[in-house]
């Protein structure tokens, strides 16, 4: 029967934020990453909560079935305290937390999840995510309204639409078992992993052959190599058939202690009911943001059909100055080639031709300009190749000074005044008798 065989858990603060947000624990059945929000006033309460509550949990059960009742159980209570935390102290209004817990249970493991924090499974080769994220531009990518490559892009991605905190008394959370197999590697991380490393990436360094501590490490290190803002929690946990007994491994806020005290939970039984805040002390942490009210999904999703027109519009509006740009062009440079003149020949004489010797297509750039009258077969051998292969010229009358030398070449103008000029008798040979004179 496979058991946990090693675990690790890492973190890091991320390039931007002066305090993390995130609380991961690698227990000894239980294993989780809390990834908190709610602006620096309250993200490291909410998952400091949320995980020492959840880590209660950790224990050995009969079945999958109780781990799985356990875990909701824990994460419910952990969701009271945050509720009864910000009224007793009212400056963390707002903050709230996702929850991803994976518990061993022999040969199966339960899990649950809140949020856009993830859960992976390296086996066989393959990475695959788990869980599904309780975010705005999932909702667009289930209903197709984007794609996934989409989303890692979208505006609204971090828009939590499930999560643990002071707004829902009951919120809904994903509660599923799974079973598993020696050799699987498990993968818990928050969204500043998601977020900044690639599926691709993950799987190269999850499949490297390193034990679950030096994975977790270049996990971190890859994600701040990208230049993550955010903070970044991982926990790795490796199923294997020899037990490798370990301390639990506490990371992030929930290693700290807590500003002040909680009160233990006390669940009332009644109808949960949305809690609305119409003014917030604390400012929420700009890459997290849970809906405040029913309608915030169909507001948000037609802002997202407002933006889809405006990129539609920009994108058509693109494609015409493209096109507009690429026809002035080819009118430009088609107007450059009737500029230009070559002498050439058709059937039976020299003619000039306006434009240049090319084509596109079946359109031919070049025209018959003038016939000149000129006959090939009066041209000499030389010439009458010269012209059947074209000769270029810089201009019409360079086309027509061609023309002139070719009509001399081949005796057309002999004996032909030039224009203007008058033709002068041949003188008579001295000695030589006229018509009707005498010697």
């Amino acid at each position: 029967m496979p058991i946990k065989a090693n675990s690790a858990a890492a973190t890091d603060v991320g390039k931007i934020r002066s305090n993390n947000q995130d609380s991961g624990y690698a227990g000894e059945y239980l294993f989780m990453v809390a990834d908190g929000m709610g602006g620096h006033a309250g993200g490291d309460v909410a998952s400091a909560i949320a995980a020492k509550r959840i880590m209660e949990a950790d224990a050995k059960y009969e079945s999958v079935e109780a781990a799985q009742m356990a875990l909701q159980d824990a994460v419910m209570a952990a969701n009271d305290q945050l509720s009864e935390a910000v009224v007793e102290h009212p400056e963390l209004t707002g903050m709230g937390t996702t929850v991803d817990a994976l518990m061993v249970v022999g040969d199966e493991v339960a899990i649950a999840h809140i949020g856009d924090s993830r859960i992976y499974l390296y086996r066989d080769g393959e990475l695959t995510q788990i869980t599904t994220d309780h975010t705005f531009v999932q909702r667009l990518v289930d209903s197709g309204r984007i794609t996934a490559a989409e989303a890692r892009m979208h505006p609204r991605r971090s828009v939590l639409m499930r999560v643990l905190g002071d707004v829902d008394t009951s919120p809904e959370l994903d509660v599923f078992a799974m079973t598993i197999h020696d050799g699987d590697r498990w993968i818990i991380c928050s969204d500043g992993l998601s977020d900044y490393v690639d599926d691709r990436d993950t799987l190269q360094i999850v499949s490297a052959g390193q034990n679950a501590q030096k994975t977790a490490d270049r996990l971190v290190k890859k994600t701040l190599d990208n230049g993550a803002p955010d903070n970044v929690t991982v926990v790795v946990l490796d199923i294997g058939a020899k037990s490798s007994k370990s301390e639990p491994v506490i990371v992030g806020s929930v290693s700290q202690p807590l500003a002040f005290e909680v009160r233990p939970s006390r669940r009332t039984g009644l109808i949960p009911a949305l809690r609305l805040h119409t003014g917030r002390v604390a400012p929420l942490d700009p890459s997290h943001f849970e809906p405040a009210a029913d309608d915030y999904l169909e507001e948000l999703i037609e802002e997202d059909a407002r933006r889809a027109r405006r990129r539609r519009l920009t994108w058509a509006l693109g494609i015409f100055v493209v096109v507009l740009a690429l026809v002035l062009g080819l009118l430009g440079a088609y107007s450059w080639t009737q500029t230009r003149y070559y002498v050439g020949a058709d059937d039976d004489s020299v003619v000039i031709f306006q434009g240049i010797q090319q084509s596109v297509g079946p359109f031919s750039l070049s025209h018959e300009y003038q016939d000149t009258g000129i006959p090939l077969d009066g041209l000499s051998f030389y010439d009458r190749q010269e012209v059947e292969r074209t000769i270029s010229a810089s201009s019409l009358g360079d086309a027509r000074q061609i023309v002139s030398r070719l009509r001399v070449d081949d005796g057309s103008d002999a004996g032909t005044p030039a224009p203007g000029e008058t033709q002068t008798p041949a003188p008579t040979p001295t000695g030589t008798p006229t018509a009707g004179g005498e010697g």
